[in-house]
């Protein structure tokens, strides 16, 4: 089936849904809200691309631009993502239980009472949160341990949100406008409701993964960036 006649047969199903011998299809899950849809194979790009709700179950791999845009719900990966994850996410939560690719988070933005999470197991590339106007991105490293945790150029641009980096951080080069500190009490308060849902989903205890060391890293309030895009 080629992507427009995988998600017509989505559609028509009227309910909760298993696609399986997934191989590429595109935008599965596309503006979907109120289902879930468990994809057993690897969707192709710009899987649950602006999600409204619902859950999204990949037992495998994922491709480029999971979560683009996405408002609301929850996608959940049993493997890798690609790059460019959670591209411009306003809102919904995104875990990935192994590595994630270049520009994980990119402009990654908060509205009101919608704040996007996105959880990654592994390591992520370069560019992380490059952009970040909102939201959380956490990278816990669990899955290659002794590599860095994250690429180069991590949080060029961010002018909003929050990020947490399960390492000390030291052999990583940060940009000017932001601030990397190391997370205390009222940080791993925030952090810990989302590292339980990650090691809820995919086997991991919550206790060993929180006792590691943390870097949290927020813009810094002189940033030039904020007045162009975070409402006050």
């Amino acid at each position: 089936m080629d992507h427009k006649a995988l998600n017509e047969a989505i559609r028509r199903s009227g309910g909760d849904c298993t696609v399986d011998g997934c191989c590429g299809q595109r935008f599965i899950a596309a503006g979907m809200s109120g289902r879930s849809v468990e994809i057993r194979g690897i969707p192709g790009n710009a899987l649950g691309a602006y999600l409204n709700g619902g859950t999204l179950t990949v037992m495998g791999n994922a491709q480029d631009a999971v979560g683009d845009t996405m408002n609301e719900g929850r996608i959940v990966v049993h493997g890798n993502i690609g790059d460019a994850a959670g591209y411009a996410m306003r809102g919904g939560r995104i875990y990935v239980e192994g590595n994630a690719g270049y520009r994980a988070g990119i402009h990654m933005k908060a509205y009101r009472e919608k704040i996007p999470v996105m959880v990654i197991g592994g390591c992520a590339g370069s560019f992380l949160g490059e952009y970040q106007a909102g939201g959380v991105i956490v990278v816990l490293g669990l899955r290659t341990p002794g590599e860095k945790i994250v690429g180069g150029f991590p949080c060029t641009g961010m002018h909003g949100g929050k990020m947490f980096l399960r390492s000390d951080c030291r052999d990583i080069v940060f940009p000017e406008q932001v601030t990397a500190a190391s997370a205390g009490p009222d940080d791993m308060a925030q952090l810990r409701p989302y590292v339980e849902e990650f090691c809820g989903l995919f086997g991991y205890d919550a206790g060993e993964v929180l006792s590691a060391p943390f870097t949290v890293v927020t813009p810094d309030s002189k940033n030039p960036y904020r007045q162009m895009y975070v409402a006050n």
